[in-house]
């Protein structure tokens, strides 16, 4: 895996080196010491998400609160989607500021999102298949969330009628929002 891109302080984007040939591809799509030694820490992974999303499906954006915080290692396995996070952590430098990053079957693209950070896809294409490794079991009482298209975020959704959850409706403002990282 090769590091090509670092934002927000401690978003990383990651790009494993493909083998090709005339049967098909080859790839680690996740290295416990290769990926350790890039985000400095000690990661633990403990649970895996998996979902699949329609063309025009905006799930997020997403965290959990502390003690229950997750990290997460995500990655599409068939079709696209443009992968935003916001960093939510009070005294972080990026406070408030968004990160947007394709990930698709193309790329191969592995994104880690830290803790402290609302996370967030759109599935640009149907049947996208899109794949978590999470540091922390889900607990549905710790559940926090961001409004998706929150003027004050300024993120750019390519889809104008996405398809949400009742539950990503209801989420607040950044403005109204009280972080607890």
């Amino acid at each position: 895996m090769k590091v090509i891109s670092r934002k927000l302080n401690g978003v990383v984007l990651f790009e494993p080196r493909v083998f090709s040939d005339d049967r098909g591809d080859f790839f680690e799509s996740y290295k416990n010491s290769v990926f350790n030694k890039e985000i400095g820490s000690e990661i633990n992974f403990v649970q895996d998400n998996h979902s699949v999303s329609q063309k025009g499906v905006i799930r997020g954006l997403h965290f959990q609160v502390p003690p229950f915080a997750q990290g997460k290692l995500v990655r599409v396995v068939r079709g696209s989607a443009t992968d935003v996070v916001v960093d939510i952590r009070k005294e972080s430098s990026s406070y408030g500021e968004h990160a947007s990053f394709e990930l698709s079957e193309d790329n191969n693209y592995l994104l880690w999102v830290p803790e402290g950070f609302a996370h967030g896809f759109e599935a640009l294409q149907s049947n996208t298949i899109f794949l978590y490794k999470c540091t922390n079991e889900y607990n549905a009482d710790s559940e926090g969330g961001l409004k998706y298209n929150d003027e004050a975020l300024g993120i750019k959704w390519e889809t104008k009628e996405p398809i949400l959850s009742p539950k990503d409706l209801e989420y607040p403002s950044f403005d109204e929002f009280k972080s607890p990282f």
